[in-house]
């Protein structure tokens, strides 16, 4: 993929790897999240009806799904926190996502949650190529960009290029790796932990932990 031969896509459909030659596509569109599939289909037509008869308003709609997204307890940062300062939780975490998840009150709804550790030889990477199958428990609501059939697709064919676009430039002899999840099986990235954190508290920690870096977009930055 894009021009290495080192990159892998692991499907959680049959959790087999393959290599992929690289195919050009357009840039990635934060707004490009393709047609909409059945289940949004649905909930657009009942808001609609709602709306029609009075019951609700979209702007009431738009502030409950702001105020949803404020109060949705976010995980993944504190899970991954824990994982980096505690060295028995994170091999928990490594051999069984969801128990560990668990641990720290994250209820997860798929079946399996398998979390991957970036190292200095292989960066990982999520995507759910045939839907949005995602972590809500531990991310919250997956953004529009993960969403889109532009980095569905793209993300498998070219990683790298997708990742420039996030602003990760890995070097040429880093492993990327492109998980596929699925409705059963989900995945978090454990990112490497920053120089500099030595003595850092776990809140801390998971200060710098945002969606985008336990997707595998980006990697975990220091403060300016």
């Amino acid at each position: 993929m894009s021009g290495t031969p080192h990159d892998h896509y692991a499907s959680g459909h049959d959790d087999q790897a393959h290599d992929h030659d690289h195919d050009d596509h357009k840039p990635v569109n934060e707004h490009d999240d393709g047609p909409p599939g059945e289940y949004e289909i649905m909930s657009r037509a009942m808001q609609e009806l709602l709306e029609q008869k009075g019951i609700i308003t979209a702007e009431q709609v738009t502030k409950r799904m702001e105020q949803f997204d404020e109060e949705f307890p976010y995980h993944g940062g504190q899970v991954v926190a824990r994982a980096w300062v505690d060295p028995a939780f994170k091999q928990r975490l490594l051999a069984d996502g969801r128990a560990a998840c668990a641990e720290m009150g994250a209820m997860l709804e798929a079946e399996r949650l398998i979390a991957v550790e970036n190292t200095p030889q292989v960066h990982n990477v999520i995507v759910c190529t045939l839907c949005s199958c995602y972590p809500r428990a531990l991310l919250g609501m997956p953004p529009t960009w993960y969403k889109s059939r532009n980095y569905r697709s793209r993300v498998v064919f070219e990683p790298r290029s997708v990742l420039r676009e996030f602003g990760t430039v890995l070097p040429d002899n880093v492993t990327v790796r492109v998980h596929d999840s699925n409705a059963d099986m989900r995945y978090l990235v454990v990112p490497m932990r920053p120089a500099g954190t030595e003595g850092w508290s776990e809140e801390k920690l998971a200060g710098i932990l945002s969606r985008d870096t336990l997707v595998g977009v980006t990697v975990p930055r220091l403060p300016a």
